[in-house]
Parts: C-alpha cells; sequence; structure tokens
C-alpha cells in the first residue's frame, strides 16, 4: 500500500505561462471509502471528483468554498464534492453500492456509473451575496473530460485535467490523485502543441502514483520546467457536529419535533458527507422542542 501522505503542490512553467496542479488524495479517497462503503466503481468515480475538489479547492483563497456535483444519468445517482482553499474536502454519492463490469479497455467503468448524459454543476462561495454558479453538459462521464470541458466552456480557459484512482482486489485504494494544467495567455501556439503533445503521450495518472513517483516528478513528466510555488496538505474534513445537527432539528419546527417524540421517541440523524450519526434521546428532543418554541 502506498503510504506516502496527501499533498497537493502547485506552481507555474514556461515563464509563468502555464499553471500547475498536483495532488495525491490516496488517503482522503480511502477514508470515504470506509466511511461510505462504496464499492469499486463507485469509490473510482467519487475519488476522481473528490481529487478535482482538492485541486479547485487550491484555487481558492481565503474562506472561499467550492460545491461540485455531478449529476448524470447512471445508476451512481449524484457525486457530490466540497472542497476549501485550507485543503478540506469531503464528499458522498448518492449510491454507494455502484459497481459494474470493466470497460473495454478492462478499466472501471466511471463513465457507465455516472452516465453519458446529464450535468455537471460548480458553485462557489466567493463571500459574496450571491454564489457563483457555473454548468456544462457532462461530455464523456469519465470525469477528468468532463472538468476539462467545465473550465474551457465555463472559466475560459484551456486546461487538461488528469484524474485517477487504483482500487485493489479487497475494494481498498492503492492510489488516487491527479493534475490540472492550464495554459495561460501569451503561449505560442508551437508552445501549446508542445503541452498538449506532452498531454497526450503521459502514461495514466495512477501507473506514475504507482511507481512512487513524487508529485513534482510527475508534472515534470509534462512540464520539464515546472517551478514550485506551494505546497499543502490535503485532507478529509467534515464541518458537521451535534450543534449543527441540533440546529437542524430546532428548525424544523414545532408540530414536526412533537411528531418525532410521539411516533419515534427518540431521532438519528446522519450526516450526508461523513455518515457520522447522532442520536437524540426523547429528553433531549423535548428540550429541543422547547427551544424551537422560543
Amino acid at each position: 500500500m502506498n503510504k506516502k501522505q496527501d499533498r497537493l503542490i502547485r506552481g507555474t512553467a514556461m515563464n509563468g505561462r502555464v499553471r500547475a496542479f498536483a495532488v495525491r488524495t490516496t488517503g482522503l479517497v480511502e477514508e470515504l471509502r470506509q466511511r461510505h462503503d462504496t464499492w469499486p466503481t463507485a469509490t473510482a468515480a467519487m475519488g476522481r471528483t473528490l481529487t478535482a475538489a482538492s485541486m479547485m479547492g487550491a484555487m481558492l483563497k481565503g474562506k472561499e468554498r467550492l460545491n461540485i456535483q455531478v449529476k448524470g444519468n447512471g445508476p451512481i445517482g449524484q457525486i457530490v464534492a466540497e472542497a476549501n482553499s485550507q485543503g478540506d474536502v469531503r464528499g458522498y454519492v448518492t449510491n454507494p453500492h455502484t459497481h459494474l463490469p470493466s470497460n473495454s479497455q478492462g478499466k472501471l467503468d466511471v463513465a457507465g456509473a455516472v452516465g453519458t448524459e446529464g450535468t455537471l454543476y460548480v458553485i462557489k462561495d466567493l463571500g459574496m451575496k450571491e454564489p457563483y454558479r457555473g454548468s456544462v453538459p457532462i461530455v464523456s462521464g469519465e470525469l477528468g473530460e468532463d472538468f476539462t470541458y467545465y473550465f474551457a466552456a465555463s472559466e475560459q480557459t484551456p486546461s487538461a485535467v488528469g484524474l485517477g484512482v487504483l482500487v485493489e482486489a479487497d475494494n481498498s485504494v492503492i492510489v488516487a490523485g491527479g493534475f490540472i494544467i492550464q495554459l495561460l495567455p501569451g503561449l505560442s501556439d508551437e508552445e501549446i502543441t508542445q503541452v498538449e503533445q506532452a498531454v497526450g503521450g503521459i502514461p495514466s495518472v495512477t501507473s506514475l502514483l504507482d511507481q512512487d513517483l513524487e508529485l513534482e516528478e510527475m508534472i515534470r513528466f509534462l512540464l520539464p520546467d515546472f517551478e514550485m510555488m506551494d505546497d499543502m496538505e490535503i485532507r478529509f474534513k467534515c464541518q458537521c457536529s451535534r450543534e449543527r445537527v441540533e440546529q437542524t432539528l430546532v428548525s424544523l419546527g414545532q408540530s414536526e419535533l412533537e411528531q418525532l417524540i410521539a411516533e419515534d421517541g427518540q431521532a438519528e440523524v446522519v450526516c450526508h458527507f461523513c455518515n457520522e450519526a447522532y442520536l437524540f434521546k426523547g429528553e433531549e428532543l423535548q428540550h429541543i422542542l422547547e427551544q424551537a418554541q422560543h
């Protein structure tokens, strides 16, 4: 098992006219696999989305956050991932027990699980009155191509996105990670072709990470003159807490709480993102009801 710590690097190449991100998310994806009991194809789809979210989170500043929703017509249902600029990431899928036969390349059939029709949504909370919302149609369901299309169509930034998750026979995650290469204004056609050819010729992300390559080495496969500017830890972190769940229960209002107490005598609330269960017994619900009445 590859035990290297999850981290993200970013930097530039070609005299600052190419921006690059690379990330290892093995521990993050494995933790969420265990929490949600995802089956292999679901693990790969969720892991690729979490990996993209971690790099897109690193593009934010301060307390900004982003939420990604992949809503395809495949059996996995919806994939949701959230990330911030500090390297905190969380996520889930609607149907964690999704596993399909391998595709024609002998790989996990992520496109089959996600579906080839639907929409990829990116919602950024930038601390303004209204969040920024971008959406593009799903173009392949493999997700790397879908995020590539999102950057080109929604953010007008030509980009190459590589995402990969390698799953062990016992369902655990061997490696997970990815890269985003973004072309900034000022590149010549020759330089653009050079980057495109390098991206086209790179081995898969998972094969590079599985060879135990450092992230810098992986990026230098594509951009030999890559200069690292930043290095940060990536980790699973959920914002849920007992207090927050309590506030959610208070917001249900008096009649719904009275019904809960009468019918079940208790309430169990499970967080979508981390699968943590919060149990509130009768007397606690009574106390919450009193708060709701004020």
